[in-house]
Order: structure tokens, then C-alpha cells, then sequence
């Protein structure tokens, strides 16, 4: 994606995160109405596996690339750059590449599933 240099660190961290936690939050309401009959009830449809197939694949594809990170952690440790913005935005790089990398061993599946089931689960307990 091509747009104009952000004004800010903290903008150049919300564009480069952004996009994780919106899909995030989208995979996890999608996957929901299927999951809970699948986790909690036995009467689950075929409706509810393609909700939580739709729900992994969206969350799943949530990690920013190396590419966001590299941007991220130079406009991080520029010179106008605020302490905040670099104790709160390294280890946020520093996930961004652990997620990009562990890519090749299907660690963002295993986060598509986590977010597709365990936020349901954790739904049905808090509310149940």
C-alpha cells in the first residue's frame, strides 16, 4: 500500500497495526455465531464450519508483513521519535516479525484458530 509519510510515530504505528487488530476483531465476530453450537451444543450445520472456516481465514491473514515492521521500527527509533511511542512500539515489532517469520511454520493458522474458537469459548464461560 502506498500513502503519504505519516506525521506522527504513533500514526505510522496505527497503520502498520491497524489492519491486526481490525481483523482480528472481524474474524473473531465472524466465527462466533459458528463456533459456540459447534463448542457448546451438538446441533452444529454446515452454515456453522463455513463461519468458522471464513472467521480462521480472516484472522489467520491479520499479521503485518516485515515490510510494516521495518517502517515501523526506523520511524520508531528516528530522532523525533518519544520514549513512550518506543517502549510501547518495540515489542510490537518485535511480534510483528515473530508472527511474519513463524508464518513458515504455521503459527498464523494456529492464530486464525485460537481466535476463531478460544474468544468464543472464552464468550460461552464468561456469559454462560
Amino acid at each position: 500500500v502506498v500513502h503519504e509519510k505519516p506525521i506522527s510515530v504513533y500514526q505510522n504505528l496505527m497503520i502498520g497495526i491497524g489492519p491486526f487488530i481490525f481483523n482480528t476483531i472481524v474474524g473473531a465476530l465472524i466465527a462466533a455465531p459458528g463456533a459456540i453450537p459447534v463448542l457448546q451444543f451438538s446441533s452444529a450445520q454446515p452454515i456453522d464450519y463455513f463461519l468458522i472456516w471464513l472467521g480462521v481465514s480472516i484472522a489467520m491473514h491479520s499479521f503485518p508483513s516485515t515490510g510494516d515492521a521495518n517502517t515501523i521500527w526506523h520511524s520508531l527509533w528516528s530522532e523525533k521519535s518519544p520514549l513512550l511511542a518506543k517502549i510501547i512500539g518495540s515489542p510490537l515489532v518485535v511480534i510483528i516479525y515473530i508472527g511474519a517469520i513463524g508464518s513458515i511454520i504455521w503459527l498464523d493458522l494456529f492464530y486464525g484458530l485460537a481466535v476463531a474458537m478460544l474468544i468464543p469459548k472464552m464468550l460461552i464461560y464468561m456469559f454462560a
